[in-house]
């Protein structure tokens, strides 16, 4: 923990002869998120041993708490809690801000950060981390610990700034998935999408189906390379996560606001499943965990009633696991060719007046929500939920007709793929929106396909879309898929620094952006990501 603190205050390091504390530049003190506004005043406000921190509620404590824990690892001084209003750092709460936003003055006296939230609080928190400098005198040889006078004003663009980790196809672990956390509170994101169920292996612990990670989270090989390259690694690979882990590492993100979203794959993505209890599947037949990733011939058989009890089962595990409101349920790549192959489908499709295989995802898409629904919960899947055909440039998909069956309207649509024209169609029609698409958000695509400043210009909101839809547009998610990243280093030069990139497009208003201030932010950053060790793409432009 000290080698993250004291880096992280190293991003501004300065050497003066002066005796008035330094006035500061804006470049010396670009912050990643770039805030909603701020404003420099001169001088600043120096850290000292025995300082006084006032904090009233539980919200406020628990910040101060993290401030007191970062001064005292990275400067060895020690802030006392004191109950003086006037004490040199007060947290104060301001009524009328919302949720995540934030108010911090600094001057040359004290620091007063106002928030009505605890993640407000929270968030004010990691700005005065990254303000913090060192300013060593060439005179005396001694060190001040310098925070410059300034007032910010800070509230997100966006609700939803979420990162996703795919573990499915290679499991990562809980350490690794830690550092991942402390890096999105540090760049302000809120949400962990954990993309744990797929194919290529099941990676959490359900208590009713012990053969999902006793089977599932298994394999013999794996395909390496690329797509269809004929090669693999000749190494068997697995993991999964205990329920214990699971719940520990949920807290973990809690303390850093962040909210983990699972996504449990279907009806599609489902040979992990299947390879541990074959009558999952429509197919019937026994398969192992697949070595090849892609999509993949069967499916779960969503109309046989024991098939549908053990979503549900499952569901209920992962609500005891996950006090997310969301929970994402995957859909997309559905091959329909085995439903059409099935007597007992093709029976079931006619007797319930079902005319197509989308109509049957969609049919049985709307009955799972409902079941979340009636969890307290709310469900959220890929694009292809909607019952549109976006893949017509898959072979095998490619005649496959659209589903008249509409969609209930409780969902969040996540789109990843398809004509804009698909997204700004849902979100008139009123549905709620994550918008993720491949061709900017898709961290496992080359620095040539998404260099950073591509990553930096996505806007979630289309051109064209009225604005009184754009309150439909929840905000972006990054996605990491892994199959051609087996390792943690690899999976960190993908990232970073683009996640970074995607921190500012769902923080900061699109009239404050540039890319140019940016980079100098980043700069500074990266310094902290060396001492980490983190694998950070560095030839990026």
């Amino acid at each position: 923990m000290k080698f993250f603190i004291y880096t992280l205050i190293g991003l501004i390091s300065l050497t003066s002869c002066t005796e008035k504390n330094k006035t500061f530049t804006t470049s010396e003190i670009a912050l990643l998120p770039k805030p909603a506004s701020m404003d420099l005043s001169e001088a600043s406000f120096a850290l000292k041993d025995g300082q006084q921190i006032f904090a009233d509620t539980k919200a406020q404590q628990a910040a101060a708490k993290y401030l007191q824990d970062f001064v005292d690892e990275s400067t060895g001084f020690k802030l006392k809690t004191s109950s003086d209003k006037n004490a040199s750092i007060v947290f104060q709460q301001k009524e009328g801000l919302d949720k995540e936003a934030y108010e911090l003055v600094v001057t040359p006296e004290n620091i007063t950060v106002y928030a009505n939230h605890d993640a407000g609080y929270f968030y004010a928190v990691q700005t005065i981390k990254q303000l913090i400098s060192n300013e060593t005198s060439e005179t005396t040889n001694t060190t001040k610990y310098l925070v410059p006078s300034v007032t910010i004003n800070d509230n997100p663009r966006f609700k939803w700034r979420a990162y996703m980790l795919d573990e499915s196809r290679y499991f990562h672990g809980e350490e690794f998935v830690k550092q991942m956390l402390d890096q999105m509170a540090l760049l302000k994101m809120n949400t962990f999408h954990w993309h744990l169920i797929d194919d290529a292996g099941w990676r959490v612990e359900i208590k009713k189906y012990p053969l999902l990670t006793e089977v599932g989270a298994f394999r013999k090989d794996s395909e390496i390379g690329t797509w269809k390259s004929g090669k693999t690694s000749g190494e068997p690979h697995g993991g999964f996560y205990t329920q214990k882990q699971i719940k520990d590492i949920v807290a973990y993100a809690a303390e850093r606001h962040i909210n983990i979203v699972p996504e449990f794959e279907m009806p599609g993505h489902s040979s992990a499943a299947i390879a541990a209890y074959t009558w999952l599947g429509t197919a019937g037949v026994d398969i192992d965990v697949p070595v090849k990733f892609g999509r993949l011939y069967d499916n779960y058989d969503v109309t046989k009633p024991e098939v549908i009890t053990f979503i549900k089962d499952v569901l209920m595990e992962l609500f005891e696991l996950f006090p997310s409101e969301v929970i994402h349920i995957g859909g997309d790549e559905v091959g329909y060719e085995v439903w059409e192959k099935s007597k007992s489908v093709q029976k079931y499709m006619k007797e319930n007046n079902i005319k197509t295989p989308a109509d049957l995802q969609v049919d049985f898409t709307n009955k799972i929500s409902k079941f979340i629904e009636e969890n307290g919960r709310r469900m959220m899947g890929w694009n292809e939920i909607l019952g549109k055909n976006i893949h017509k440039d898959f072979g095998e998909k490619k005649n496959d007709k659209e589903a008249e069956t509409e969609l209930a309207k409780n969902v969040i649509v996540h789109f990843w793929k398809g004509d804009l024209e698909l997204l700004t169609d849902a979100a008139k029609k009123g549905y709620s929106i994550v918008n993720s698409l491949h061709s900017s958000t898709y961290l496992d695509y080359s620095y040539k396909s998404i260099p950073l400043e591509k990553a930096y210009n996505f806007n979630p909101i289309p051109d064209g879309l009225d604005a009184q839809y754009h309150d439909n547009i929840y905000g972006l998610g990054c996605q990491m898929w892994s199959e051609w990243t087996p390792t943690n280093a690899d999976v960190e030069r993908q990232s970073f620094p683009r996640i970074a990139a995607y921190a500012e497009v769902g923080w900061t208003p699109l009239e404050n952006k540039d890319y140019n201030s940016f980079k100098i932010a980043l700069k500074k950053i990266q310094t902290h990501w060396d001492a980490l060790g983190i694998n950070y793409y560095k030839d990026y432009k």
